[in-house]
C-alpha cells in the first residue's frame, strides 16, 4: 500500500501524516508513507485545500486532518 499525505508541511500536514502512521501501526499494515510538499506535485491531484490523503493514488481526503479512527476507515476501504 502506498499513502501520501499531501501539504505544504504545516501543522495539520503534519499532524495528518502522524495519525496515519499511527493508523498502519495499529493495523499492523506494511505501507509506504510519502509526505509530498511539492506545490506542483501536490496540484497533480484534484485537491482544493491542504491537507490531502492518498491512498493507492486516489485521494480519499483533503481540507481537514481526519482522526487516525477516520484514516484507519480509509484505509480498509481501500483494502
Amino acid at each position: 500500500m502506498n499513502i501520501k499525505v499531501l501539504g505544504t508541511g504545516c501543522a495539520k500536514c503534519q499532524q495528518l501524516e502522524k495519525n496515519t502512521r499511527e493508523a498502519i501501526a495499529e493495523l499492523g499494515l506494511e505501507a509506504t508513507i510519502d509526505h509530498v510538499t511539492d506545490i506542483n506535485k501536490i496540484m497533480e491531484y484534484p485537491i482544493l485545500t491542504t491537507p490531502g490523503l492518498v491512498i493507492d493514488e486516489t485521494l480519499v481526503c483533503s481540507g481537514k486532518v481526519p482522526s487516525r479512527q477516520e484514516v484507519i476507515g480509509y484505509i480498509n476501504a481501500h483494502q
